[in-house]
């Protein structure tokens, strides 16, 4: 209900400002810049391929790392909770890059937020994002004296939930070194499951469970660090070296619960525990050479390694017996590595520009069943990605087309098997700019997506007393394919996008249920497809300009999803709203997000709803805040499943009323250097195995 009314404020309030602004005289100054300074700038700037916002002075001062400032700049589409560490776009993951190179949460954390020129959000990436849904990357400047410190502490005053962060810069002519690191603590916080399923035999007969909750527990707990060194030469060279670890330390869910099945057996205490640990080093190398007429020739290599445990137990103990009916326990260990390496070329005209690229990308996966007496499994998988992309300019049209080949291979060196694809990947996009302020833009994109690990695994994991789960290694890459028409606008005091998007992934790899026997399988398949329209609106409203602010993101979509036995529907709505008053150094914030609902095989899953609330004070170089995650409603967080064989409703509920205070503090000394410019970038992450759970 809170949702809906902040919602339908939201848009009469566009509406009834937009009716404003159109009665105003255009008042925009387009921006300019020298030197990286701008001038003079609105909010946001329409460009063909991408919107430009340009930071204001307030929303500066009132942000104490390159996070807050994110949320402060208030783009529509965008939900950004420094809190939470979290940046998403309408329910899906955002690549976020920083001058050109992808970066994580934690290195935009440690970004001085005086240092941020502009930031550049790309709905509709281009062939040298891998894929991405949508691209945030943010421009720093480049000083080439001084350093920096900043530190932030932020616990909650209720339970055992946290985050901390220490980072520095030094300067020294045209390098820089870095060094920094983090902790996020999430200990016990507690938990309960709502759960009830129906499984349906193939002879129809069909048992009901019914899970009433006893209790349980999450944890969370992680640490960051990184060492990184620059050298920039201004238009000539710039090498990066990066080396960072990721430490998982636990993350576990438990939940126990009182199983009725309805009938004449007892009832059974149950309790289910799933989790990982992991330590993961990454290191990072990058050069770029500006070479004569507009040319850029650039190398990055990627490369990271992977070694953890995924693990899950499972029991049911009938109330009236010491014995256990189901005791079931698995442990993989992961010892995984991964790297990439990607060359590309940049060539621009007055009206034109050409990006072309080749990248290679190796995993090498090996697991340990330590359940089933140490037995190792290996899977090899390689892809080569080749691709060009053209850009030009006609007056007030702009145009982009190109085309990609991908190419993936499989291998699992115990039985022998694989497969091998060959997958193009057009994309093209055409924008009409009628003015500054406003401009149409219709694209079409195309990815592709390859089994995962777990996926492919092979070997039988039994997930309770029904059910089991089983890879599929004649799984083949996945085709996604994507058009949307969208409509962009900049008034005096508002600003925002209309759109449409239709989405489609033909062979879509996608859960399949089935009996043998009496177990119920879950494996895997390349679906009959997915299908789905949806319609948005995201706007950003002055309503009382340098005060109060409010932006916001709705979405309804319409799905279709089928498979081996099933054909779904789906339609929900789906968003964000954020309210800003910003006055005599103080910054109060209000967030709300309705996670968006997605259709996937035979289950419709959802992330977090939440909303929070955010006080904060900044005075010299410290910043004071208090907050409160979840002050309405229930967090929920879960997914049904409508499959004929297994229907059943889950719903994760957490003790997520949680007040916290933050201190931060940021000193600077000299000019403070910005990051190398990194233009492009490509990924490689290792694989982790998941362990058994319902």
């Amino acid at each position: 209900m809170l949702m809906k009314h902040i919602l339908t404020t939201l848009t009469l309030l566009s509406c009834a400002l937009t009716a404003m602004a159109q009665t105003e005289s255009s008042d925009s100054i387009s921006a300019r810049e020298l030197n990286e300074v701008v001038i003079q700038a609105p909010t946001v700037v329409r460009k063909a391929d991408m919107d430009v916002y340009h930071p204001s002075k307030s929303a500066v001062e009132h942000s104490k790392n390159g996070l807050q400032l994110l949320g402060n700049l208030m783009i529509p589409s965008l939900s950004v909770s420094d809190a939470l560490g979290a940046v998403q776009a309408a329910g899906q993951a955002v690549q976020i890059r920083i001058n050109g190179r992808e970066s994580s949460i934690e290195q935009v954390r440690a970004l001085l937020p005086e240092t941020v020129r502009r930031v550049e959000w790309i709905d509709n990436p281009g062939l040298r994002y891998g894929g991405a849904s949508y691209v945030l990357n943010i421009i720093v400047a480049n000083p080439t004296l001084g350093g920096s410190l900043m530190a932030t502490a932020r616990p909650a005053l209720n339970t055992a939930w946290g985050f901390y962060m220490a980072d520095a810069k030094f300067n020294t002519g045209r390098s820089q070194w870095e060094i920094g690191g983090d902790f996020k603590l999430t200990d016990r916080i507690k938990a309960h499951r709502d759960y009830y399923e129906t499984f349906t035999f193939p002879d129809g007969s069909s048992l009901t469970r019914d899970e009433t909750p006893l209790g349980g527990s999450t944890d969370n707990t992680t640490a960051s660090g990184w060492l990184s060194y620059s050298y920039i030469r201004p238009d000539t060279t710039v090498v990066m070296a990066e080396l960072g670890i990721n430490a998982n330390l636990r993350t576990r869910e438990r939940y126990d619960g009182l199983v009725s099945t309805g009938d004449v057996r007892d009832d059974m205490m149950l309790t289910d525990v799933n989790g990982h640990n992991g330590l993961t080093p990454k290191l990072s190398l990058y050069w770029q050479q500006t070479l004569p007429r507009r040319q850029i020739l650039i190398v990055n290599f990627n490369s990271s390694l992977y070694f953890g445990r995924s693990y899950s137990d499972y029991t049911e103990q009938p109330t009236a017996t010491d014995s256990r009916l189901t005791d079931i326990h698995t442990s993989i260990k992961d010892r995984n590595q991964a790297y990439a390496v990607e060359a590309d070329y940049i060539k621009s005209w007055g009206n034109g520009r050409l990006t072309a690229g080749v990248s290679y990308t190796a995993n090498r996966n090996r697991s340990q069943y330590e359940n089933l007496g140490g037995e190792i499994f290996h899977q090899r998988q390689d892809k080569v990605y080749v691709y060009a992309e053209y850009f030009h300019r006609f007056g007030k049209w702009t145009a982009t087309a190109g085309m990609g080949v991908q190419y993936t291979d499989f291998l699992f060196r115990e039985s022998g098997r694989g497969n091998h694809t060959w997958s193009p990947r057009p994309q093209a996009t055409i924008t009409y700019s009628l003015n500054p302020n406003h401009n149409f833009r219709l694209s079409f994109n195309s990815w592709q997506s390859t089994p995962t690990l777990a996926e492919t695994n092979i070997v039988p994991q039994q997930l309770d007393g029904f059910q089991w789960r089983v890879g599929n290694q004649n799984l083949k890459t996945a085709n996604s394919y994507m058009l949307t028409l969208r409509y962009g606008f900049s008034l005096p005091r508002v600003s925002g996008t209309f759109g449409i998007r239709a989405f489609s992934s033909p062979d879509a790899i996608t859960p399949l249920l089935l009996w043998e026997g009496d177990r119920l399988i879950t494996t895997y398949e390349n679906s009959r497809g997915l299908q789905n329209l949806s319609f948005f609106i995201a706007p950003q409203i002055e309503i009382i300009p340098g005060w109060l602010t409010a932006s916001g993101y709705v979405q309804f979509r319409m799905e279709r999803m089928r498979g081996t036995g099933y054909d779904i529907r789906s339609n929900a709505w789906s968003g964000n709203a954020q309210i800003q008053v910003t006055h005599w150094g103080f910054v109060l914030s209000g967030q709300y997000v309705r996670a968006q609902r997605d259709l996937w095989g035979e289950k419709i899953s959802w992330g977090e709803d939440l909303n929070r609330i955010d006080l904060s004070y900044n005075w010299k170089a410290w910043q004071f805040s208090a907050g409160i995650i979840m002050p309405f409603g229930r967090y929920d967080q879960g997914s049904k499943s409508l499959s004929k064989w297994d229907r059943n409703e889950r719903h994760m509920r957490l003790d997520m009323r949680m007040p916290y205070l933050t201190v931060a503090y940021n000193l600077q000394w000299g000019r403070q250097k910005r990051g190398a410019r990194k233009l492009v970038d490509i990924d490689a992450n290792a694989d982790r195995s998941t362990a058994g759970g319902r």
